[in-house]
């Protein structure tokens, strides 16, 4: 009687396979969600983000203008440099050069002095414009710190030519004042040729 209450109950008891564990969210279990889920968050995601678009940086006709005068100020450098070097030279080591070479070498150096002081004109006026444009801006500021160091090498050349100077008391103090007057000049020279070098290179 006993055995058949035991073997009855057994046969009713549902199977283990057959019992369902309780459903709970995938946020409780741990479950993996679903990609398509996954891939619409992305997209209202990527709806809600605003654009940020880069801003038109706009230069006015004089800009060009100026630009063009610049750079063919820039490219009549080098004669000058090269005219103006060549006469210094020459007035140092010439034990008696001719009358018209110093007057030739002022000429030039008053040249000099003129490009320079339009170049820095434009040249300064034009990196204002150019303020807000990131293109290019390191070499530029660069570029412009280098010719007005530049500006500053050529009127202290000027000021320490020995023709504006008399009353040296010897002939040492002369040579002094002369050597002073050309490292001046070449270390002005060679600072504007590749100043205006690098903006050449990287247009």
């Amino acid at each position: 009687m006993i055995g058949s209450i035991l073997l009855l109950a057994m046969l009713q008891a549902p199977r283990a396979d057959a019992v369902r564990p309780p459903e709970f969210p995938a946020a409780v279990t741990g479950a993996a969600v679903a990609p398509e889920s996954i891939r619409v968050t992305r997209l209202v995601a990527a709806a809600d983000t605003p654009v940020v678009r880069p801003r038109a940086i706009e230069y006015s006709d004089l800009y060009y203008t100026r630009l063009t005068i610049h750079r063919w100020g820039s490219y009549a450098m080098i004669p000058l440099f090269a005219a103006e070097y060549s006469l210094g030279q020459n007035l140092v080591q010439d034990a008696s050069p001719p009358t018209w070479m110093k007057p030739a070498h002022g000429v030039v150096a008053g040249g000099v002095g003129v490009l320079f002081g339009v170049n820095t004109i434009t040249g300064v006026w034009n990196l204002w414009e150019s303020r807000d444009d990131p293109s290019g801006r390191t070499r530029r500021i660069v570029h412009s710190v280098m010719m007005i160091v530049s500006d500053a090498g050529f009127l202290a050349t000027g000021l320490t030519a020995p023709g504006h100077h008399h009353g040296f008391t010897t002939y040492g103090d002369y040579l002094h004042r002369e050597h002073v007057h050309r490292g001046i000049a070449i270390g002005s020279i060679a600072l504007s040729t590749i100043g205006g070098g690098m903006m050449w290179f990287w247009k």
